[in-house]
C-alpha cells in the first residue's frame, strides 16, 4: 500500500537498494574511441561527464569534458598576440588523435544493484563521491547512481 504525504499526495516506498535509485542503462563511452569521438559525443548529448567502458561494457575510468578541454588547451600551439589575434590566428594542431583511455581518470567506484541504498549513499558521503557505476555479476556497467538520485528520493519522500 502506497503512503500519501498530506502537502504532496503519494510518497514511493522507501528504496532497498541501489537498483531502486540508480539510472539504468546509462550511455557510456568507449575507452578505445578517439578524442575527436569524445567531442562529439559530448556536444551532440549535451553530457559534461561519462562512464568509459572497454569492449565488454565493463566501467574501466570516467572522462569530463573538462578533461578534453584541459587536453585540447596543452596541445594548442598559441601564437603571439596582436591587434586583430582572434580573428585571424590559426591554432596550428598536432597531428596524431589519442583515444579516451589516455585522457579518462581510471577510477572505478562501483556496487552491485542489490547493495542496500543506505549503504551505497553512505559510501558516497564518506568518500566525497558524486556517482558510484552500477554493475552485474559479470562487472558490466548497468546503471549509474548519481549524488542527483539520492537527492531526488529525499525530496520525493519527506
Amino acid at each position: 500500500m502506497r503512503k500519501t504525504h498530506p502537502d504532496r499526495g503519494p510518497t514511493r516506498p522507501p528504496p532497498r537498494n541501489v537498483a531502486d535509485l540508480m539510472t539504468p542503462d546509462p550511455v557510456a563511452i568507449r575507452a578505445d574511441a578517439t578524442v575527436k569521438e569524445a567531442v562529439a559525443f559530448f556536444v551532440d548529448r549535451g553530457f559534461g561527464v561519462a562512464p568509459v567502458i572497454d569492449k565488454a561494457g565493463r566501467p574501466v575510468g570516467v572522462i569530463t569534458r573538462a578533461d578534453v578541454m584541459v587536453y585540447d588547451r596543452a596541445r594548442l600551439a598559441w601564437p603571439e598576440s596582436g591587434p586583430l589575434y582572434f580573428e585571424t590566428a590559426e591554432l596550428p594542431r598536432h597531428e596524431e588523435d589519442p583515444q579516451v583511455c589516455d585522457l579518462m581518470t581510471p577510477a572505478v567506484c562501483a556496487v552491485a544493484p542489490e547493495t542496500p541504498a543506505a549503504q551505497a549513499a553512505e559510501q558516497m558521503a564518506t568518500g566525497h563521491i558524486r556517482r558510484l557505476f552500477v554493475v552485474d555479476r559479470c562487472g558490466t556497467l548497468v546503471g549509474i547512481l548519481s549524488a542527483m538520485d539520492v537527492l531526488r528520493h529525499l525530496c520525493d519522500n519527506p
